[in-house]
């Protein structure tokens, strides 16, 4: 991870949108002093710089955040857009009882969000996006309370893209041959499955980060065990809409 200069760090906090236009915006969304004390300590085990650099979030970008719940990377992404850029915080449907307080109190603290809450299987945006992200969450659209078709999300999220942009998919990790079997037991999936739904709507697998696996979990544990929480085995995967 990149570390925040001390000179940075005074611009920021003196004034953080200037700093957010002129210094390296990576730099600028991991200091921005608005960022709650414990998004901060898990900007490690989350690896938040190399997140947002594998997203290849920037200046002037239109990205979602799908189902953003407390906002965790959503207020990386607002900083890192800048003022010309625009954060959307997707929540879904079946949870916006409790999700869509967040997302406003998103958009009350950074002006370039907006919250949509709709269907997974039925969303849309009001202009082309560059990113579309999801982290630690495309596993539970599988479970049927969510009542969503992920072959249609995954379309929808096609659709909803510019010619070359990107799908960033970060999820825990299950066992090689578990598909989607695990989905609701052990909030994983297998990474070679989820791909393989990605790619079916059209889009190109172009790579993945290695930033936050864990070789040391073997994916038979719940992953709010207390014994694994934290510090699952998690694959990254960034697919690109073809130009």
């Amino acid at each position: 991870m990149r570390a925040v200069t001390a000179l940075a760090a005074l611009m920021l906090a003196a004034a953080p949108a200037a700093l957010a236009q002129s210094a390296d915006p990576i730099e600028a969304a991991i200091a921005d002093p608005r960022r709650p004390a414990e998004d901060v300590a898990r900007d490690t085990a989350r690896a938040s710089a190399e997140m947002l650099a594998f997203a290849e979030i920037g200046p002037g970008d239109r990205v979602a955040d799908i189902r953003p719940e407390e906002g965790f990377f959503a207020r990386l992404f607002a900083v890192a857009v800048g003022p010309e850029g625009r954060v959307y915080a997707f929540v879904p449907t079946r949870t916006a009882a409790r999700e869509d307080a967040y997302a406003d109190a998103l958009a009350q603290t950074y002006g370039n969000v907006e919250r949509i809450t709709g269907a997974l299987d039925a969303m849309t945006f009001p202009e082309p996006l560059d990113v579309i992200f999801t982290a630690q969450e495309y596993h539970d659209f599988h479970i049927p309370g969510f009542q969503t078709n992920v072959a249609e999300m995954n379309r929808r999220a096609f659709e909803a893209l510019k010619p070359g942009g990107l799908y960033v998919v970060i999820d825990h990790e299950a066992a090689e041959g578990a598909g989607k079997d695990v989905v609701q037991t052990l909030h994983r999936i297998e990474g070679a499955w989820l791909r393989r739904e990605v790619e079916a709507a059209g889009f190109v697998f172009e790579g993945e980060s290695e930033a936050v696996r864990n070789p040391e979990d073997d994916h038979s544990l719940n992953v709010f065990d207390p014994a694994i929480r934290g510090r699952t085995d998690q694959f990254v995967y960034r697919f690109r809409k073809p130009n």
